[in-house]
């Protein structure tokens, strides 16, 4: 599969030596690793805040490219979804994917081995087995009670 994600030319291991609000636009998108978990409905308990992913996916998202098939255009079609920046990174680290670039570096955690920044290659996060290709269904196939019927369990993948 090919990347869509623009990561050649980048500084060895930048993440490394920069803050997340350092980064240049093409660092900061590069970082992102084609899990498509961001596109997922999440679950909230209200009284925990734990959050669980589901594997129903936003209506934009392709789960045979792992993508949102409408990236530049899609708040025309989901106004709420999320862009996320170092300056909102607080508010919405809570409920990222674990294994999220975004979160872990947040978090002072280093990204995973099976990233693409480290492997060069984007579908090693579909080997490793953490992204949701071919795993989802769509949020208009499935009534909102019944979320809870498909939620999932997180892989981690290697650290």
């Amino acid at each position: 599969m090919s990347d869509p994600i623009q990561r050649a030319g980048l500084a060895s291991r930048f993440w490394e030596r920069k803050r997340l609000d350092q980064l240049n636009q093409q660092e900061w998108e590069a970082l992102c690793d084609g899990c498509g978990k961001c596109c997922l409905n999440k679950l909230e308990d209200e009284d925990t805040g734990e959050v669980a992913l589901t594997r129903v996916a936003c209506r934009l998202f392709d789960d045979e490219t792992c993508r949102c098939s409408q990236y530049p255009i899609r708040h025309q079609f989901v106004p709420e979804c999320i862009v996320l920046k170092p300056s909102n990174l607080d508010s919405h680290a809570y409920w990222m994917p674990e294994t999220c670039a975004y979160r872990r570096l947040h978090l002072g955690q280093a990204l995973p081995d099976w990233h693409p920044l480290l492997t060069g290659s984007a579908d090693s996060v579909h080997a490793a087995g953490v992204s949701m290709l071919q795993a989802t269904v769509s949020e208009f196939e499935i009534a909102d009670e019944e979320w809870e019927d498909h939620i999932i369990e997180e892989p981690t993948g290697g650290a």
